[in-house]
């Protein structure tokens, strides 16, 4: 089976509260799964590689063989496909986690989108973190003018 498997990763604040959001399609364009996972404080380029590692994930659940993941990320993209160097211990962690799964498939492929084609994994990856913000407990705020 064949499946489209668009990801994003959204943080409010930079680190900050993230979130990731995967959208998986068949060849026909159907919706096959919706996800969207609160990631807890990290970075934009961390949350990235946490969708993209969750997209596989569930791809590897649904039976698919052949995939082809979609990101809005030049960073991702770029850094799974050779191009750019992976400085960061953590984003290499994430990177050689995302290729093993990859390895899984017998086809695999990342391609870089523009935003508006990875519109609705943006939307579940921001919706998640409005989500978990709005259940937080407020924090303890000073009154004006008090020390």
């Amino acid at each position: 089976m064949k499946v489209t498997v668009h990801v994003d990763g959204s943080c409010s604040g930079n680190p900050g509260p993230a979130g990731a959001g995967v959208v998986i399609t068949d060849s026909r364009g159907k919706i096959l799964r919706r996800v969207k996972s609160f990631l807890g404080d990290a970075t934009n380029n961390v949350a990235e590689y946490c969708a993209l590692i969750i997209g596989l994930r569930e791809a590897k659940r649904l039976g698919a063989t052949k995939v082809t993941c979609w990101t809005d990320s030049q960073l991702l993209e770029k850094q799974l496909n050779g191009k750019f160097k992976i400085k960061n211990a953590r984003l290499r962690t994430l990177s050689l986690e995302a290729m093993e799964l990859a390895r899984g498939f017998a086809e695999f492929s990342l391609r870089r989108v523009d935003r508006e084609d990875n519109r609705e994994a943006d939307e579940l990856a921001r919706k998640i973190i409005k989500e978990k913000l709005a259940g937080k407990k407020p924090t303890s705020r000073r009154k004006a003018g008090s020390k």
